[in-house]
């Protein structure tokens, strides 16, 4: 894990700000920001809120409070949505459950976490619409052409549009 010194030194380095203008732009001490960027210390609330204003971050991204970096939870994470095979509305709920466990230990699992659930319930509705229109027509006996074998196909794309997006 970077110090917070570190990130801030390379966000400062790729915005093409030198440490007095960093310094000057924060209303902060040039002894402060040197200080930081060489993790002698490390920036206190006003001060790290300052910085931040300056580089256009938010504190949160430069403070990863005790986050740990986690790629096998993150597939874990993905591959819950196939609980939706097994027990409807799985794909929303075991993925909820392990998001809101976790999303504040594990770095990107909180936004990660939101545009997954969001796909899940967006998905879930459609699916759950088209398949009720899909029962309408057989109960009613409305044939149009070919549209029941439609309904039969549409169903199972919409399973490996799922899987294979997420």
């Amino acid at each position: 894990m970077n110090s917070i010194g570190k990130k801030i030194k390379d966000i400062r380095k790729k915005k093409g700000l030198s440490q007095e203008e960093l310094a000057e732009f924060a209303k902060v001490n040039l002894r402060t920001i040197q200080r930081i960027e060489n993790s002698e210390s490390e920036p206190r609330g006003k001060t790290l809120n300052l910085i931040c204003q300056v580089l256009e971050v938010n504190a949160e991204d430069i403070l990863d409070h005790g986050k740990q970096h986690d790629k096998n939870y993150l597939i874990y994470f993905h591959l819950s949505v196939l609980f939706g095979l097994v027990i409807p509305t799985g794909n929303i709920i075991l993925p909820f459950i392990l998001w809101i466990t976790r999303r504040d230990k594990i770095i990107g699992l909180n936004s990660i976490g939101t545009n997954l659930l969001n796909f899940q319930i967006i998905w879930t509705f459609l699916t759950f619409i088209i398949l009720i229109v899909g029962i309408f027509l057989e109960v009613m006996h409305l044939e149009f052409g070919s549209i029941n074998p439609f309904f039969l196909l549409l169903l199972p794309c919409l399973y490996l549009i799922n899987v294979f997006y997420q």
